[in-house]
């Protein structure tokens, strides 16, 4: 089997203005989820952000795993958009989770989630790692060792790493290319340290691309795919 990608998204790029989903930005994402699985094997971590971040809610609460929690049954409310939006853009889809939940989704199975890419179905995780403290940036990183992913696909709202925010900054620069340490030593902010050190260790790459432009994750899952590439060593392309 091609080794399959894992695509890490933002969940607040799902969100609109004025409630929970934009279910157009949803239609667009899973349509080229779709069309990217036609050519790999594909699987999805989201995040929860659109809904609520478990770092929002801490300090509110006499249980201090609480907010992250909260905001990982928020990240599976994500899971189960992008499946739908996988079907009904002709996809095949399978919600897994940290935990089995009746008619939400299945507990991780490796074995299992290794046949379901096999046979072409996109794989969404959600629930996080099941345990507090944990970003959905680990969770990626975890998930994409444990499915033997050549590369972390990490879907934001920038083109890449730049040595400063570019919004507020104008003349921050594009990095095409990082090493793990130099990612880690800049703090650059785009995935933490210890999704960054995982994916380091199990030889990952990982790639920052802007997900919020049309377009881009189906390029992303292409043979010529836009962003910021970090890893040991460069090379153009992905590896196989």
């Amino acid at each position: 089997m091609i080794k399959p990608r894992l695509l890490k998204l933002s969940g607040e790029a799902l969100g609109s203005a004025d409630g929970i989903f934009d279910y157009a930005e949803v239609d667009r994402v899973c349509t080229e989820l779709v069309d990217g699985a036609r050519h790999q094997p594909v699987a999805v971590v989201i995040g929860g952000g659109n809904i609520l971040r478990g770092a929002t809610s801490k300090g509110r609460s006499a249980d201090p795993t609480r907010g992250d929690y909260m905001g990982m049954l928020a990240t599976l409310i994500n899971a189960l958009a992008l499946a739908e939006g996988i079907e009904r853009a002709g996809g095949h889809s399978l919600v897994v989770g940290p935990h089995a939940l009746p008619n939400v989704c299945i507990g991780y199975d490796r074995a299992r989630v290794l046949a379901a890419l096999a046979n072409g179905v996109i794989v969404v995780f959600g629930g996080g790692t099941g345990h507090p403290f944990f970003t959905t940036d680990t969770t990626a990183a975890l998930r994409a060792a444990e499915i033997g992913a050549a590369e972390l696909l990490k879907g934001s709202k920038v083109d890449g790493i730049y040595t400063s925010d570019p919004k507020k900054d104008p003349t921050a620069q594009r990095f095409e290319r990082l090493t793990f340490d130099q990612a880690i030593e800049g703090r650059f902010a785009v995935m933490d340290t210890a999704a960054f050190a995982l994916c380091r260790d199990q030889h990952i790459f990982i790639r920052v691309f802007d997900m919020t432009k049309p377009g881009q994750i189906a390029a992303a899952l292409g043979p010529n795919p836009p962003g910021t590439l970090v890893g040991e060593a460069t090379r153009q392309g992905h590896a196989s």
